[in-house]
């Protein structure tokens, strides 16, 4: 199969950029979180006029999920289906029309001229249908049924996008909606779906390479299952009732159970390795988010629901896609995996990021809301211009 993709990608004569999908959505996705951050900041602040598609607090939530997100989940599944599958990847013009249609979903969602909402819904959600299409045709012709639950969450992830615009369309907080805890939820079981295979398997390898004789549990056990299942049915009921005594033990149920599965990943041995150190970190969001929301529905007044919902957003999310943007284009881009000082300060703005924000809700009025945005941007504006020119060229030594 590598010589057959190597064999395409020499075939074709257009830009680098279309080789693979990770190098257009992982660029793309990362100069769009920076963007957006200093377009809602700076309309927060009143420097900036502009009608956006949402309220501003909900255009910056959906804009992250289902924009920055949306586009980080398309670069991560075009380049791992094909190791999945056996098949060739997607390149050239039909990945430049793949992103041409997210980049029509920004455009449509931040400039409305004054469309209707339905159909900046449409060219919103053509991106995500267009993208699952294609991981079906790949999934079906690769026989590679094992994979099906993740099409399955990138679907109930577009529906999600879809609630999103009815619940603003029809005069609700779409910030506080079902649609933005469906994604939200859909997001965090790919996280507990995903990650629990590349974190224990990335771990592992690191861990034998260095002659350590400590190796972390193996995916997918019985204890691993048990947990998965359980986070589907709590997340359900956090979606629909996202306040209440159940849905508070249902969450402080999810917290403790990824605590544990998160612990048998030997973690705290990889400290020498940023780039699988920083994997346990964003994984940690997940049990960390999960009991702050827990507090949150049992105890609002002792946590705030957005500060508590952050840990998952920005903590799990962006730590999360943050690591694997910057393992993934190291090791496609025929780059050794090494953490240089530059990927180091990444990690640690999105970290200082992470902090403030949960801060500026538990003592509001202090200037931390700014001081979190700016670390946003600095932490994926950083990637694009570090990163970037690794994804706009070929790899060393390749004409």
């Amino acid at each position: 199969m590598t010589t057959r993709t190597a064999g395409q990608m020499r075939g074709w004569q257009g830009p680098t950029l279309l080789t693979y999908g990770f190098r257009p959505f992982f660029l793309g996705g990362a100069t769009w979180a920076a963007i957006a951050m200093a377009i809602w900041i700076l309309t927060l602040t009143g420097a900036l006029k502009i009608d956006l598609g949402f309220d501003p607090i909900s255009w910056h939530a959906h804009e992250f999920l289902f924009g920055t997100l949306g586009a980080i989940i398309g670069g991560f599944l075009l380049t791992a289906v094909p190791n999945w599958t056996g098949r060739l990847p997607v390149t050239g013009w039909p990945l430049g029309a793949l992103a041409l249609l997210w980049l029509a979903g920004r455009a449509a969602v931040t400039l409305t001229l004054g469309a209707h909402w339905a159909v900046v819904a449409a060219v919103d959600l053509s991106f995500p249908v267009a993208l699952g299409a294609m991981i079906l045709r790949e999934i079906v012709a690769g026989k590679n049924w094992r994979n099906l639950p993740v099409l399955l969450l990138l679907a109930v992830f577009a529906l999600a996008n879809g609630l999103f615009h009815v619940d603003a369309a029809e005069g609700r907080l779409a910030a506080q909606g079902i649609g933005l805890r469906l994604g939200l939820g859909a997001a965090i079981m790919m996280i507990a779906l995903i990650g629990g295979r590349v974190v224990p398997s990335f771990t592992r390898n690191w861990l034998a390479k260095r002659g350590d004789p400590a190796r972390p549990a193996p995916p997918m056990q019985r204890f691993d299952k048990v947990a998965l299942s359980f986070t589907v049915a709590a997340l359900i009921l956090w979606v629909i009732q996202p306040a209440g005594g159940a849905t508070g033990v249902a969450l402080l149920g999810i917290g403790a159970l990824h605590a544990v599965r998160l612990s048998r990943w030997c973690g705290l041995r990889t400290a020498a390795d940023p780039l699988v150190a920083v994997l346990h970190v964003g994984y940690g969001f997940v049990p960390l988010g999960a009991l702050a929301l827990g507090v949150a529905a049992l105890w609002p007044d002792a946590m705030p629901l957005a500060a508590a919902q952050h840990l998952w957003m920005a903590g799990a999310i962006g730590m999360m896609t943050l690591a694997v943007m910057t393992r993934a284009t190291l090791g496609h881009t025929g780059r050794k995996l090494h953490a240089g000082p530059g990927t180091v300060a990444l990690y640690g703005l999105m970290a200082l990021s992470v902090l403030a924000r949960l801060v500026a809700d538990l003592l509001p009025g202090l200037p931390l809301l700014e001081l979190a945005a700016l670390c946003w941007i600095g932490a994926f504006g950083g990637f694009a211009l570090i990163y970037g020119p690794m994804l706009l060229t070929s790899k060393p030594g390749k004409a």
